[in-house]
């Protein structure tokens, strides 16, 4: 059945809503499928409470909201509920909620006597509110798929990254794991640029983003060593992932992760880290990281937008895990 990029199997025109959070994610993704952002405002009173409003006819359509949970993740999550609530009482057919960064995806398990597994109470709320469908990329642990009870399609960030990567034509790479933990994710990307892979050993022994590494597992000397993480904040990982890989005789080291948080205190010390260089994904609006000159920003809203696509085509998500079709290969670029 044919389609053009911007509608359904029917003729059925996809509608993409933004957030506060992601605006220029949605212009990005509807520049990629060719279509106009759908129409809504929100914003916030001065002593907090959020407002949200749709600003045209949504009655029986299929429509996909996109709000990242990174910065202010307590406001940008109350909105994201008040938004699926609009959309459900203006009588839409279905909701998809795409979350580029699911950032209470870090407290995914009751590690501690007296926790919250804050994930699992964000997913129910996402379901109570009435989503039918959740979006993400790199969750900071698969399971949290398993929170959900609605459908929930977990991209990865990997592929765009290492197409990147290779378009930089840097010889004799190798893969850093920040930490055992990582380590399958990590050998994913090595599977990818037929690179090997190394592994730092380290703990944590507070809550407060610091981490020791330890040892360096394999052999990084001579090599232009790519650490690969899911996220920073601080940048203190990295940092001491890469001083220990330099310890280890690494001509160089530079880091990619996927969602990039890093705060005002993360973006200086990796100014005069031994990183020299890091590439993060456009999943979080990060305005100092755009700046950064040790920084490289590439968007992954064209996959998103092809997603989206398939979705609302009906067709196959499997496409994207097997190898990325040419227009999003085509849209990947540096911000």
């Amino acid at each position: 059945m044919e389609t053009n990029a911007g509608h359904g199997p029917r003729g059925s025109e996809i509608r993409i809503f933004a957030g506060s959070s992601s605006l220029g994610f949605v212009d990005r993704m509807c520049g990629f499928l060719g279509i106009e952002r759908g129409r809504s405002e929100a914003f916030h009173f001065s002593e907090g409470n959020s407002y949200v409003k749709i600003l045209e006819n949504v009655r029986r359509k299929d429509i996909y909201l996109v709000q990242t949970i990174g910065f202010d993740s307590n406001d940008a999550f109350m909105e994201l509920l008040f938004w699926i609530d609009a959309f459900r009482r203006a009588s839409v057919n279905s909701i998809t909620i795409i979350m580029p960064y699911f950032g209470y995806g870090k407290a995914d398990k009751k590690d501690e006597p007296r926790v919250s597994i804050r994930a699992r109470v964000c997913a129910d709320c996402i379901e109570v509110a009435g989503a039918d469908r959740v979006i993400s990329m790199d969750f900071h642990s698969p399971q949290i798929q398993g929170f959900f009870k609605i459908p929930v399609d977990h991209l990865l960030a990997s592929p765009i990254l290492c197409h990147y990567l290779r378009s930089l034509e840097l010889p004799d790479l190798v893969v850093a794991s920040p930490d055992a933990g990582f380590a399958n994710s990590a050998r994913r990307y090595a599977a990818q640029l037929s690179a090997p892979i190394v592994i730092c050993n380290k703990t944590r022994r507070r809550h407060d983003e610091r981490a020791e590494v330890l040892e360096v597992i394999g052999d990084a000397r001579g090599m232009n060593a790519f650490i690969v993480d899911d996220f920073a904040l601080s940048c203190g990982t990295l940092i001491d992932a890469a001083r220990a890989l330099k310890e280890h005789g690494a001509a160089s080291v530079s880091a990619m992760v996927t969602h990039g948080l890093m705060t005002e205190a993360g973006l200086e010390a990796l100014d005069s880290s031994g990183l020299d260089r890091l590439i993060v994904t456009d999943t979080v609006h990060n305005p100092g990281a755009l700046v950064h000159p040790k920084i490289a920003t590439i968007s992954v809203a064209p996959l998103f937008g092809e997603a989206v696509r398939i979705i609302h085509n009906m067709e196959s998500l499997s496409a994207l895990f097997d190898a990325l079709p040419a227009p999003v290969l085509a849209g990947i670029g540096r911000l």
